[in-house]
Order: structure tokens, then sequence, then C-alpha cells
């Protein structure tokens, strides 16, 4: 744990106005956006390249009002986002942070796409919105975190946005009323290095990595027999902490994404496309046992509920079809992670589950979707087809994914204080502050991780160069 110091007689090894901590997507983007108004910037980034949990996503960013979704004649506002997102949440998000990000997404996004000609637009495929009343899912055209970091990136060094990678933060320098002056980052030989700060802002991601904080804050997950975590390892709440200690107020940090497809035991998310176009889950007793779509985050838990924490999706030719581009699904056929068989019974023998059993199952299936029978867990199937001949399974788990509770901040992304008031000089975004998400795992949104990273990244770093600005 990174420890809060006192300023006196601390020499640093230089200064810059704003320093930014972590280069995932919210740090990038907090760097960029300070920047652009004039201020130096220097992120700090713990591994050799940029990447952090934005480049483990698929890229995807919900977002409202965007002059994609006009193009695309859809129609959306900041007042949907926003009521989408108290919906969701049962009331439960923060509402100055739920309006915030609602109404400064839609910018953001095309903030990044004219600006830094970051490829943002809304995904066609996108047919299922889990708590979205309209299609705001907005990707890169490979859709994968790993081009929107680059791009990120790219963009940075381009504007004169300094990014010093393999600089691992270790301590934090601050006043006793929590104005911070600097910190000290650790190299790879051991050595160590010191700069100071006149506005910091923190973008260390969540605490996932942590597993004493998730006991602690999650214990559904943290308690867990067979807890899985999927996620970069060193999100270990480290702004988080640096924040609490200087006196700064914490929200929603039961908050979290989970996601009940992992492909087990290869570890690559399956793209849920299958499973929104009538593909079910079973356990590896040949029963479905929930609404597969009702809550991607909740499914995880439901996952892990089951007998060894395991389950199979299965689907058919035509949804797979569906997928076969997508880089996850690709890798997870080179992989052999997808099983094929023509027939029902030989799809339970390669699968290993009771033949009599699945066939029970999905001849219910199918009186559900001929309008025979209701889905005991209260799934719609809408209009899809029967799943036929030509199947398709993959083995899967349930992971905690990434936490979505963290610092609590105003509208400008500046930390609040437990006793009121605001940290000087602290700015938190992404995974260090507080989420849309209200509480537990049936809060969360698809893509609001990067939502709120991205545009909190945007608020911190133009914040952060204003009250440089008027330092001066």
């Amino acid at each position: 744990m990174a420890t809060s110091i006192s300023y006196e007689n601390i020499d640093f090894d230089m200064e810059v106005p704003v320093l930014v901590i972590g280069a995932g997507g919210c740090g990038l983007t907090a760097g960029l956006a300070a920047r652009s108004e004039g201020a130096e910037v220097i992120v700090l980034e713990r591994d050799p390249v940029p990447a952090g949990s934005t480049a483990m996503s698929q890229g995807y960013v919900c977002a409202a009002g965007t002059k994609s979704q006009t193009e695309s004649q859809i129609e959306d506002s900041p007042d949907i986002f926003y009521a989408d997102i108290m919906a969701k949440t049962s009331g439960q998000a923060d509402e100055v942070i739920a309006r915030t990000v609602a109404g400064n997404s839609g910018p953001t996004v095309d903030w990044l796409t004219d600006k830094f000609d970051v490829p943002f637009s809304v995904s066609p495929s996108w047919s299922g919105f889990f708590g979205h009343s309209v299609n705001r899912m907005h990707g890169v055209p490979s859709k994968t975190g790993e081009e929107l970091s680059g791009a990120l990136a790219g963009a940075a060094a381009n504007i004169g946005v300094d990014i010093v990678t393999d600089a691992h933060v270790t301590g934090l320098f601050a006043t006793d009323t929590g104005l911070v002056r600097g910190v000290s980052f650790q190299r790879p030989d051991g050595s160590e290095e010191r700069i100071g700060c006149k506005a910091l802002i923190a973008s260390t991601c969540g605490f996932g990595g942590n597993r004493e904080m998730i006991r602690k804050f999650i214990p559904e997950f943290g308690n867990a027999k067979n807890y899985k975590y999927f996620g970069h390892e060193g999100n270990k709440g480290d702004g988080i902490l640096w924040g609490m200690e200087l006196g700064g107020a914490v929200d929603g940090m039961n908050a979290f994404q989970g996601y009940g497809a992992l492909a087990e035991p290869h570890a690559i998310s399956v793209n849920y496309d299958v499973v929104m176009g009538g593909g079910i889950a079973v356990n590896i007793l040949g029963q479905r046992f929930s609404d597969e779509i009702a809550n991607i985050s909740g499914q995880a838990q439901r996952v892990l509920d089951q007998p060894s924490g395991i389950a199979w999706l299965i689907f058919d030719d035509v949804r797979g079809a569906r997928c076969d581009d997508m880089p996850e699904y690709r890798q997870l056929s080179e992989l052999g992670a997808v099983r094929v068989a023509d027939t029902l019974s030989q799809l339970a023998e390669v699968i290993g589950v009771p033949g009599d059993a699945l066939a029970q199952t999905m001849a219910s299936v199918d009186d559900i979707v001929d309008g025979r029978a209701q889905c005991p867990f209260g799934r719609d199937f809408g209009n899809e087809p029967k799943l036929q001949p030509g199947y398709r399974a993959i083995r899967i788990t349930g992971a905690l994914y990434h936490t979505q509770g963290g610092l609590k901040v105003d509208s400008r992304a500046q930390v609040l204080k437990k006793d009121g008031g605001l940290l000087p000089n602290f700015f938190a975004g992404g995974g260090t502050a507080q989420g849309i998400s209200g509480n537990g795992a049936t809060g969360y949104l698809p893509a609001a991780g990067l939502c709120t990273a991205l545009t909190l990244g945007r608020l911190a770093g133009q914040s952060a160069a204003e009250y440089v600005k008027k330092l001066n």
C-alpha cells in the first residue's frame, strides 16, 4: 500500500503542473484533456506499455446523443440515458454522477472522434440492451480494447502528453490538509524517482486485484469458493486507498461488473451475442438455472453457484455465425474451446452432461419458444427461432471483471472529503472514482466502465488544467 506522507523536506527530481497516474482509457483521456487546455502533463504507467483494463476489454463505450447515433437515426439524449441508469440501479446510483456521465458521455465520444481521430461508431450488431433503452454502444472497428488503447496513446503522443512507462507509483506526498505535492515511483531495477505536481489525477483503476479489499467490500465474491477475477492484476485500488487516507469519501464500494460467460479454462470472454440470439446456459447436470439475458453482470454469481462453478453455453451454427468474425470467438475456435455436434445426443456426450437431462431441457426450451409454456426463470425468447441441429457449446464460468465503486467525486471529477468539502488538488476517474452502477452486480450497464472512464477522465483533465491556471 502506498502511503501519504508529509511534504516537509521533500526534494523532487522534477515538477509538472498536471500529473496523471495510470495510462488506461481514463488516464490517457485525462492527459489529452489537460494538454488540450494548455497544461503540461506527465502520465505515469506501471506497465511497459499503456494497456490496463482498457486493453483487456472489448472497447465498447456507452454514450448518449452522439453524432454517430444521429447518423444511424437513433434518438437518444442525456435525459434518456440518465433515466436508464436510475432504472437499472433501482435509484441507487449517485444522482450527480449519473447526470454528469449521462450528459458528458456523448460530447466526450464526439470530442475523441473529431479531434483525435479515435474511430468510434455505433455498433449495428448490438442486439441486446440489458438496461439501455436504445442502442448507444460505441466501438472501434476491431471491437477490441487494444485498438482503443493504442488510438488514445497515439493521440496523446501526438499532442505532447509525456507517458512514462515502467513507473510504479509507490508513495504519495501531501500536507495534512490533503494538498498533494507529488509522488514517488519505482523503476524495474528498484531505483526510485520523485516527481512534484500542482494537480494530481488518479486513474489507477479499481481494486479487483486486491483480494483483501474484495473480501471487505464484495464478500460474495471474495469469500466464494470458486472466486475468479478476470482483470489486470495491477488493479490493487491504490488510488482509492490514497484518497481515503487523505480523508476522501467513497461510494458504491460493493458495486461490480461480473460476467457469466468466461471461457474455462481458457480465460477468454465469450461474445454474448450467441446467448442474446437464443442460446442457453446449462449446468453440468444438463439443466438450465437462470434467465440468461436478464443481467449479464449478475449472471456471474448464478454460474458460480452451480456445481463446480461451471456451466455450458449452448447455441447452434446460426447463432455462432454471428460471432465467427469476432476476435474472441475466433480465438476460442482456434483453441478448440467451441465444441460441435450434429445431434443433441452427440452434444451431451461431447460436453459430458447427462443425455436424458439435456434432451428434457432442450424440449422445455422448444415449448417456451413455441409458446406452449412459460419460462420458469422469466426469460422472453422473443421471435428467435428454436435451436437447430448443428450444435455448438463452450464451457464457461463466472468471474469478477471490474469493481465499480471508488472515491466520491463531484461533477468536475474532484474528490469529495468525508467531512464535507473537496480535496484541494486531487481529481479521480475510471475505476478510482465511483461509477454509475449503484450497489452490487445488478446495476451494471454494459459498457458503463469505459463510459465513466473516458467521461470522468476528460472532466478530470479539464478541471486539473483549470485549477493550475488559477494558481498562475
